[in-house]
Order: C-alpha cells, then sequence, then structure tokens
C-alpha cells in the first residue's frame, strides 16, 4: 500500500503556502499530510506545472521543513454529518474540541458541494419569526433566506445573534448551527455554556475556527459548518438556523490566503476573487421543499463604513439587512437596531399583509420626519415646531422606546427577565402608539418592556 501512495517533497514554505514537487500532481483541493503522525494538513489550491502544486496549509507550520515528505490522501476536506453531532463542538476539520470523545460511526461528506439546483429550491415567501420586535415589524427575516447584521465593533451583533439561537431553538421545532469563524474563543465558550444551561445546547451544533487559527482554517469552516446543515435540511428533512459570526473574517481569511499565494489585491486590499469566493459559500444557503437553511450573518463594517468593499458584495446577497447603530447603543437603546437603516425584501403587501406595510410604512414616516425635526429641536427647542410636529416627535421617541426589549441572553448583566413578543403583539402595540393612545403616558413606560400591555401596568404603579 505504501507504494501506492502519491508523495512529494517540499520545495518552500512561506507562512501558511506550502510548495510541494510530486510525480503526477495532485488534484486541485485535494488533501496533503505531512509529518509523523500527519499532524500537518494542507490543501491544494493551485497547479504551479505538470509536478508542481501550491498549496495552503489549515494548521500551523512550524516545525516543517524544506524537503519534508508530504503525502496526497486522494480526496477533499471530509466532515462528519449526521444526528450525533447534536450538542457537540467542532473545528474546521470535523473533530470535537469539547472534551466529551469523538464522534464515532457518522457518515463523512466533502465541504465542497454543488448548491442546490434552482428547480428543486422553493419559490413560497414565508417570514421567519424571531421574537425580537423591531426585527419583526422593520427587518422581518425570510424562511431560507439570508439576514446580515451589519455593525461596527462593540454594538451588540453577538448578542442579537445569541439571543436569536435562544429564541428560534425554544420557539420553533428546528435545529442551530453556530459557525464562528475567526471570533474570539471567550466569545464562544461563553455561548457554549449559556446553551448548556438554557437548555438549547441540545438541538445545536457549534463550529469554531477562532482567532488564533492559520487563515486556511477561518477560509474553510463556513464550508464545514454548511455541509452540516445541508445534511439536517436535506437528509433529516429538518429547518435549520445557520449563524455565522463573523462573515467578514470569512472575507479577511480569503483575503490573507490570496495574499500569500501572490494574488495581486482589488481595492483597498481586497482579494480579486471576492465576489466568487462569497458567493460559492452563500448560494448554498437556501429552502428546498422539504426544509430550509436560514442564515443570520453577523458582518462586522471596517470603520462602520457601509461603501466597504466586504460590505457592499455581501449586502447583495442578503434578503434582510439589520444595520445596528453605535448612536442608539450610546442612548441605551438595546437591542441598538437602526429603525431607518434596517430593511427586508420580505416587508411587501403580498407576503408580510398590508396591514404589517402599512403600520411599517407609517413608523418609518414617523421617525423620518423625527430625523429631519432633530437639528431645530437642537437649535430652537421642541415648543418652536408646530403642534403636529410635536405629536410626531412624542410618537417616534415612544416608538423608538416600545422597539426596545430585554434579552434572556442579558438576564444576569442586567437582572431583567427576557421578553420574546410575537409579531402580532409588535403590530398591536405600534398600530396604538401611531394612534396616539399612548400620548399620556411617559416615554420611559415604554422602555425595556414585552407587549404593549405591560407599559400600562408600570404606568399604574
Amino acid at each position: 500500500m505504501a507504494d501506492q501512495l502519491n508523495q512529494g517533497k517540499i520545495l518552500s514554505i512561506r507562512s501558511s503556502v506550502v510548495d510541494v514537487q510530486f510525480s503526477v500532481a495532485p488534484q486541485i483541493r485535494n488533501v496533503l499530510t505531512a509529518g509523523e503522525k500527519g499532524e500537518y494538513i494542507i490543501e491544494v489550491f493551485t497547479q504551479l506545472d505538470s509536478n508542481t502544486i501550491r498549496g495552503v496549509a489549515l494548521t500551523p507550520t512550524q516545525g516543517l521543513t524544506r524537503g519534508a515528505t508530504v503525502t496526497d490522501t486522494g480526496k477533499p476536506f471530509e466532515v462528519p454529518v449526521g444526528p450525533a453531532l447534536m450538542g457537540r463542538v467542532f473545528n474546521v476539520f470535523g473533530n470535537t474540541i469539547d472534551k466529551k470523545g469523538n464522534v464515532e460511526g457518522c457518515e463523512v461528506r466533502s465541504i465542497h458541494r454543488e448548491p442546490i439546483p434552482l428547480r428543486d429550491q422553493s419559490t413560497v415567501s414565508e417570514i421567519f419569526e424571531t421574537g425580537i420586535k423591531a426585527i419583526d415589524v422593520l427587518a422581518p427575516l425570510e424562511r431560507g433566506g439570508k439576514a446580515g447584521l451589519f455593525g461596527g465593533a462593540g454594538v451588540g451583533k453577538t448578542v442579537l445573534i445569541t439571543e436569536m439561537i435562544h429564541n428560534t431553538v425554544s420557539g420553533h421545532e428546528g435545529m442551530s448551527i453556530f459557525c464562528g469563524i475567526g471570533e474570539r474563543c471567550r466569545e464562544g465558550e461563553e455561548l457554549y455554556r449559556e446553551m448548556e444551561e438554557s437548555g438549547v445546547l441540545g438541538n445545536t451544533v457549534m463550529v469554531f475556527g477562532q482567532m488564533n487559527e492559520p487563515p486556511g482554517a477561518r477560509f474553510r469552516v463556513g464550508h464545514s459548518a454548511l455541509t452540516m446543515a445541508e445534511y439536517f435540511r436535506d437528509d433529516a428533512k429538518q429547518d435549520v438556523l445557520l449563524m455565522i459570526d463573523n462573515i467578514f473574517r470569512f472575507i479577511q481569511a480569503g483575503m490573507e490566503v490570496s495574499g500569500l499565494l501572490g494574488q495581486l489585491p482589488s481595492r483597498l486590499g481586497y482579494q480579486p476573487t471576492l465576489a466568487t469566493e462569497l458567493a460559492e459559500l452563500e448560494e448554498r444557503i437556501c429552502n428546498t421543499k422539504t426544509g430550509a437553511i436560514t442564515s443570520i450573518q453577523a458582518v462586522y463594517v471596517p470603520a462602520d463604513d457601509f461603501t466597504d468593499p466586504s460590505a457592499v458584495h455581501t449586502f447583495g446577497h442578503l434578503s434582510a439587512t439589520i444595520a445596528l447603530s453605535r448612536k442608539r447603543a450610546s442612548e441605551g437603546l438595546y437591542p441598538a437596531i437602526d429603525l431607518l437603516q434596517s430593511g427586508s425584501k420580505m416587508l411587501m403587501p403580498n407576503i408580510a399583509g398590508e396591514r404589517h406595510y402599512k403600520i411599517a410604512q407609517e413608523i418609518r414616516k414617523t421617525l423620518a420626519v423625527y430625523e429631519d425635526l432633530k437639528d431645530i429641536i437642537a437649535m430652537l427647542g421642541i415648543s418652536e415646531l408646530s403642534r403636529e410636529d410635536q405629536r410626531t416627535v412624542f410618537r417616534a421617541r415612544r416608538l423608538e422606546r416600545f422597539f426596545t426589549q430585554p434579552f434572556f441572553v442579558t438576564e444576569q448583566f442586567t437582572g431583567t427577565s427576557g421578553k420574546m413578543v410575537s409579531r402580532e403583539d409588535t403590530l398591536n402595540g405600534c398600530e396604538r402608539i401611531l394612534n396616539d393612545e399612548f400620548a399620556d403616558v411617559p416615554e420611559r413606560a415604554l422602555y425595556m418592556i414585552g407587549p404593549i400591555e405591560e407599559a400600562k401596568i408600570e404606568n399604574v404603579a
């Protein structure tokens, strides 16, 4: 058997990029191993000539030397799939990292798979309720669609994603997969403990490629998680909630890999293949007639600049965009969702319903007028406005406070129990505020409550 293995010698090592010479060059995307125990793992990215390949190491290359023997496994990256994955934590290679032993006897599948053909995709548009007021009314998610959480550092992307996992696993008959791409291990460890304590871990699979890992591992961890999600959608016929934190780190890992491979960068230093690489991942997320992968992706926006190529390319794949605002976070309005910047393709009369559409449009109009009047209020004071404008400002401020909500995952920090609010309850509350039913209720009575009925109780107290 040993003499049938296709083996080669390392010609050069530059950081994570390894050039290897074979008698016959392996195919693109094949996995190569090196070291006594096969501890060095390399993926073939390009063929330089008929004998030489250039690969990217998915493990650290310290200790690897020129002239070392490399073995071609003859197959692409594979990860385990199946029900045994539930409640476990994996790395990019499909190995468990939760110290509970390996997953045995599972089917393994290649992480490189074709998207579902258009003829097999479902063409019905349905709203996916999250129980978070601001999202369900102004940026409703699509079942089987992709939603982006846009925001700079520290405005609450990870907290919002964790809350959605809690709400959807406890409220829907589905399962969730959390994919951490290039994020902090502290967040992953906290998330694991929170899910264990809240009892939702049994319906969740977690896959991590952390900040300290080589760019090759961070670049492939999204494909590993998606392969596991596809099993639950296609074979188990389940609805899957796929959380990706953070899709920008996937783009960033691709940028590092591209630079190491010597490709000429395009605008702002991004890789020339940015659009293709992002599409290869995003196009696999869709719904079929038997199940759906609904994806919510945190998108770090460099320097809060929404014209950055990474943000622009990600926008094109999304059916809903939830923008997080640093200004709202500084005012203590959590979740810090920018109500005017966020939007969804689901917010149409024929999908969301005529009533929902009209209420959402009225909310936007009220908030937009308030935004225009802020400068006048700052200079001259609210008393200088017309009576009608004053009423609009009071409505807008009450709406802003009604869209705040206590989260289940922040109970330990705030001491306030979390609230999950149905879309119907939120629409009723917004409609009553717009009809001036709460004109005499102080603004603070609407802050951090669930359904609108809770405001009156607090006001009486």
